[in-house]
């Protein structure tokens, strides 16, 4: 089944590529560096969202560790502190 699925596939691509006509067309130097830009933006989009999300997934698939274990995690700030209050 799985290589029926295949030729198919590797003959309708062929035939469409065979029929396929040139196209007469100008990409100048700008036009590949928004292709750059766009990729790039891309990878760094999912490397953020990646990040704010790392403790969910580690969380969701059960391996996620005691925060209380991780150094800087369990520290209070300084802002929440009552001892740093300077208008008792």
């Amino acid at each position: 089944m799985l290589m029926k699925s295949l030729c198919l596939a590797v003959l309708i691509g062929g035939g469409l590529g065979a029929l396929a006509t040139p196209a007469y067309a100008y990409l100048d130097p700008g036009t590949g560096s928004m292709i750059l830009q766009v990729l790039l933006g891309g990878i760094a989009g999912v490397a953020v969202a990646g990040r704010f999300y790392w403790r969910k997934v580690l969380g969701f698939l059960g391996m996620d560790s005691d925060p209380a274990a991780t150094p800087g995690l369990a520290e209070k700030s300084p802002f929440e502190s009552p001892e740093t209050r300077t208008d008792k």
